[in-house]
């Protein structure tokens, strides 16, 4: 077995899977943090509208 032969097509295998998982990666921060963004909008909607009922806003 020539290992000379197949190391140049090995070396781009591998770089090839290597730049993938990195792109797959970066989606899944990507959609992590529009999530978390989301997630945070909520949350502080949630909250300005419950201490708006507790101190009378939705008072008529």
């Amino acid at each position: 077995m020539n290992i000379q032969r197949y190391f140049p097509l090995a070396l781009i295998a591998l770089l090839m899977t290597t730049l993938a998982s990195c792109s797959a990666i970066e989606g899944i921060f990507k959609a992590g943090v529009w999530s978390g963004v989301i997630i945070v909008v909520v949350v502080l909607a949630l909250i300005i509208w419950v201490v708006s009922k507790i101190f009378g806003g939705g008072r008529s």
